[in-house]
C-alpha cells in the first residue's frame, strides 16, 4: 500500500472514503510516529479528492500550529478563539462552512478558498489535540458524507494518541 493509493473512478464521495479507509488503516496501523501518519493522510485526502487544501494544526503552545498539509503556503499559528479552526477547537465539533465569506471571523490564508470544513482531533482523556482543517476552491463543497468519511480516518489517528 506505501506506493500506490487505489482511487474508485467516481465521483460518489461516500465510495471513495469506504476505499480509502482500509488503505489509510494500513498506512497507519504499523507506523507509530504522528507526524509521519499526518502527512500521509494529508497526502491521501489531496490526492483522492483534489481538495485546494488538506491539513493538521496541533495544539501546543497554546495556540494551533501548523502541522503536515498539502497544499499552498498556510497560516501558521492560529489562536484557539480564532476562525474556523479555532472554533472548531473551541467547541469541540466538527464545523462545515458552506462559505467562508459568511463566517464571522474566518481566516484568509488564501483568498482562492471558498469552503472549509474542520473536524477535531481528540485525546483519550476527551482534550482536543488538533484539528483537520480541508479547504475546496468550490462554495458549498462539503456535506455529511465528508463528515463521516473523514470522522471515519480521524479515529484512525485518535486511537494513537
Amino acid at each position: 500500500m506505501a506506493e500506490e493509493l487505489l482511487i474508485p473512478k467516481t465521483t460518489d464521495r461516500a465510495e471513495i472514503y469506504n476505499a480509502l479507509l482500509p488503505q489509510i488503516t494500513a498506512l497507519t496501523e504499523t507506523e507509530s510516529d504522528l507526524i509521519a501518519n499526518l502527512a500521509n493522510i494529508a497526502a491521501v485526502l489531496k490526492e483522492a479528492f483534489g481538495f485546494f487544501w488538506v491539513g493538521f494544526y496541533i495544539a501546543k503552545e497554546g495556540q494551533l500550529v501548523l502541522g503536515p498539509f498539502q497544499g499552498p503556503l498556510a497560516c501558521t499559528r492560529i489562536p484557539f478563539h480564532k476562525g474556523v479552526c479555532g472554533a472548531s477547537f473551541t467547541r469541540k465539533e466538527t464545523i462545515i462552512v458552506p462559505d467562508v465569506e459568511a463566517f464571522p471571523g474566518h481566516i484568509a490564508c488564501s483568498s482562492a478558498s471558498k469552503s472549509e470544513i474542520v473536524l477535531p482531533v481528540f485525546h483519550r482523556n476527551g482534550s482536543v489535540a488538533m484539528v483537520l482543517d480541508v479547504d475546496s476552491d468550490e462554495l458549498n463543497d462539503f456535506s455529511e458524507v465528508d463528515k463521516q468519511g473523514l470522522l471515519a480516518i480521524l479515529r484512525l489517528i485518535e486511537k494513537k494518541l
